[in-house]
C-alpha cells in the first residue's frame, strides 16, 4: 500500500463500483469495507441494495448517458476517491459469444460489446473523472483483459471482445494523459482480473487450467491489493491481478 503522510486515515475513505450487483463487483464492495472504507457507492442497473453498512446503492446503465451522469451528480457532495468499473460484458444476452473467426462477425453483436465494454465505461469517466479533487491522490480504474494487448495476441479471433478491450486501453491512456496535466496524484488505468468464477466466464471454465479460476473474493482482494499500490506513474498503464503491467 503506497503511504500517504498526510493523511493518517484509511484509503479510500469513499468509493464507487460501477457494476456492483456482478460477481467481481460485489466482491470488490465487500473488500473494500474490509479495508476502512467508509462510503462505498454501489450502482448496478437496477439501484438495488447490497448488504453492506457502507453501502449506498444507485442506478445507473451503462447505454444511457443521463444515467450516468446522474449518478455522478449524486456523488457530487462527498465525491469518490477510487472508482472501479467493474461492468462488462463478454456473451451477449441473447447467447451470441466471442467469435472464433472473421467469417462470424456481426455488425450488430460488435456494436453492442462496443457500446458496453467501451463506450460504457468512457461515458463514466466523462461524468467522475471531473469530481475528482486536484490536489488528492484518487484513482479511477476499469476492468480491462489481457486479451486487449495487441502485442501479446498470438491466438487471434475473440474479435470484438479483443477490439472492445483494446479501445478501452487506449482511452485510458488518452484519459491518464489529460488528468495528468491537472491532477498530479491521481492515476487512471485498467485492471485483468484473470479468470474469475462468475457468469460472464461461466462458458469458457471448463477451458481454464487448474488453479487459474478465481473466486470472486479473492479476485476482489488481489484487485484492490494493485489499486492500492497505484501512483501518478502508474496512470495510462494496465496490470494484472498480480501488479504486473500488461503490455500494449
Amino acid at each position: 500500500m503506497r503511504d500517504d503522510p498526510d493523511n493518517p486515515h484509511p484509503w479510500p475513505q469513499s468509493a464507487a463500483v460501477f457494476g456492483a450487483s456482478g460477481g467481481i463487483g460485489r466482491a470488490l464492495c465487500e473488500e473494500l469495507a474490509r479495508r476502512g472504507c467508509e462510503r462505498i457507492y454501489a450502482g448496478s442497473r437496477a439501484g438495488q441494495p447490497i448488504e453492506l453498512d457502507q453501502a449506498q446503492p444507485f442506478a445507473f446503465d451503462l447505454t444511457d448517458e443521463a444515467s450516468i451522469a446522474a449518478a455522478a451528480e449524486m456523488m457530487g457532495d462527498q465525491p469518490p476517491e477510487c472508482v472501479i468499473v467493474a461492468s462488462g460484458v463478454l456473451t451477449l444476452p441473447d447467447g451470441s459469444s466471442p467469435e472464433r473467426t472473421f467469417k462470424r462477425i456481426d455488425a450488430g453483436h460488435m456494436a453492442r460489446v462496443l457500446e458496453l465494454n467501451t463506450i460504457g465505461p468512457a461515458l463514466i469517466a466523462k461524468h467522475i473523472l471531473p469530481l475528482f479533487p486536484r490536489q488528492k491522490r484518487s484513482v479511477f480504474a476499469a476492468l480491462s483483459a489481457r486479451v486487449g494487448s495487441i502485442s501479446d495476441n498470438g491466438l487471434g479471433g475473440w474479435h470484438s471482445y479483443r477490439a472492445s478491450k483494446a479501445a478501452l486501453n487506449m482511452l485510458i491512456r488518452n484519459f491518464a494523459i489529460e488528468l495528468g496535466r491537472t491532477h498530479s496524484d491521481a492515476a487512471v488505468v485498467g485492471l485483468h482480473p484473470g479468470t474469475v468464477a462468475t457468469d460472464l466466464s461461466q462458458p469458457f471454465q471448463s477451458n481454464v487450467a487448474d488453479g487459474k479460476l478465481f473466486s470472486p473474493d479473492h479476485s476482489a482482494r488481489m484487485l484492490i491489493d494493485v489499486v492500492m499500490g497505484l501512483g501518478p506513474d502508474d496512470s495510462g498503464n494496465v496490470f494484472d491481478w498480480q501488479g504486473e503491467r500488461i503490455p500494449e
